[in-house]
């Protein structure tokens, strides 16, 4: 399952996002989204749990839990939208 986490902390990196999750289960792939220009956290990302019930137990125990000092929101990820060219 992919889940979405919102509001992370601007320091916390890709396995530190995957600590927070390994906790609940085997953790596929995890990764913190950066500006492409600066390089710097855009304060989300994308976690990637193989057992969709260690994914369910890990979103409803971290979604509104405190990471790094930031109320965190944690769900699952939607399909990813095609973009329009223009």
């Amino acid at each position: 399952m992919n889940i979405y986490v919102g509001n992370l902390p601007f320091r916390f990196d890709s396995e530190d996002l995957a600590a927070a999750f390994r906790r609940y289960g085997a953790v596929d792939s995890a990764q913190v989204i950066t500006d492409r220009e600066t390089g710097r956290s855009r304060g989300f990302g994308f976690v990637e749990m193989p057992n969709d019930d260690e994914a369910r137990r890990a979103i409803e125990a971290l979604d509104g839990s405190e990471m790094g000092g930031r109320r965190v929101n944690v769900n699952e990820a939607r399909p990813r939208e095609p973009r329009r060219r223009g």
